[in-house]
């Protein structure tokens, strides 16, 4: 049975159209992928329920803005509307607080730290740094990921020291689209600076490349993935834009062949380490094809996967489990070391 007579036979998918030839180009490189499980991560940003796998209930591993829902750039793609779902934490005392509550009573086992950036796509995060050292002396294995924005050397440095574990960052491939979607005047060389500052540093390094990112066209994408292969990193996370977040009539949603296109040209480009689907990518069938070429791509985890997409890796024989935490941050299977939490029975 062929791939395309296996996704037939899945309830969730029978309505799905995919492309033949994207398929027949993903089948070919079967051998290279059965090999590879894939984690379906399922962090308690939101409520979460797919079918075959659970959401959790605790605050495992949450997210916190330090600016609230404020952002200075107000790019066109997100209008500030990402920050919105986080915990905001203000003040310093705030996070220390929240997050010493959540340890004690939610068993908390990690957190995302992010925020809105000024007008130079940098976020500040020094007045902060005291307090995740005094939450890694206290709870050496909590684990802290954060969105670094743009940042040099000096200041990649000052996060590792501040017990920060795992760095994020958006790669952009296309100068039109730092002028035009981030209202931001940076080249593309300033992405890829950033990303060598932080990979000079010993936090795990985890950039973003958001597909679609030029109004739900196709560009740079295919560049960033060079840039991102140019240093060791130890994943890559590839999420969709989201139009409804934009203003009306600004984005459309990237063709979902096209998106799965380039999930295939992440995999043979950066055949040497993780590549992960994120939080963020359209709904409906659209997630569903996405989810479903992620799978077949060859791709390492999936964050909130759709349903259907646990029943596609069965059919093409990839093994998979869950793990409650940001895809960004993986278990490891010797020690175990991440931020995990299982649900209660």
């Amino acid at each position: 049975m062929n791939w395309q007579q296996a996704l037939g036979r899945i309830e969730d998918l029978e309505d799905a159209a995919f492309d033949g030839a994207l398929l027949s180009a993903m089948e070919a490189r079967a051998d290279l992928i059965r090999h590879r499980p894939i984690t379906f991560s399922t962090p308690t940003f939101k409520e979460y329920d797919a079918g075959d796998l659970k959401g959790c209930g605790k605050n495992s591993f949450p997210a916190f803005s330090i600016t609230g829902s404020a952002c200075a750039l107000n790019c066109d793609h997100c209008q500030t509307k990402i920050l919105e779902p986080m915990i905001p934490t203000l003040h310093p005392e705030d996070l220390d607080r929240k997050v010493r509550d959540l340890i004690m009573l939610q068993n908390l086992q990690g957190f995302l730290l992010s925020g809105g950036s000024n007008r130079h796509n940098e976020i500040r995060y020094e007045r902060f740094y005291p307090v995740l050292e005094k939450l890694k002396r206290d709870f050496p294995r909590l684990r802290i990921a954060i969105h670094t924005a743009l940042t040099d050397e000096p200041a990649a440095r000052r996060m590792e020291a501040a017990g920060i574990d795992t760095a994020m960052m958006d790669v952009i491939g296309a100068d039109e689209t730092i002028r035009d979607v981030y209202h931001l005047d940076r080249p593309v060389a300033d992405f890829e600076s950033t990303l060598a500052a932080l990979c000079a540093t010993n936090m795990q390094v985890s950039p973003h490349i958001v597909i679609g990112l030029h109004y739900g066209r196709i560009l740079g994408e295919q560049r960033a993935l060079d840039m991102v292969a140019r240093h060791k990193t130890h994943a890559l996370v590839l999420v969709v834009i989201m139009p409804f977040y934009a203003k009306p009539g600004t984005f459309v949603e990237p063709d979902v062949h096209e998106v799965g296109r380039i999930f295939l040209s992440a995999r043979e480009t950066l055949s040497d380490r993780d590549v992960l689907l994120g939080c963020a990518r359209p709904g409906g069938m659209h997630k569903r094809l996405t989810d479903a070429y992620a799978v077949m791509a060859g791709l390492d985890g999936i964050a909130f996967p759709a349903e259907g997409a646990a029943q596609v890796a069965r059919a093409i024989g990839r093994s998979y489990e869950q793990q409650h935490s940001c895809c960004s941050v993986k278990v490891d299977p010797v020690t175990g070391r991440a931020a995990v939490a299982t649900c209660a029975a």
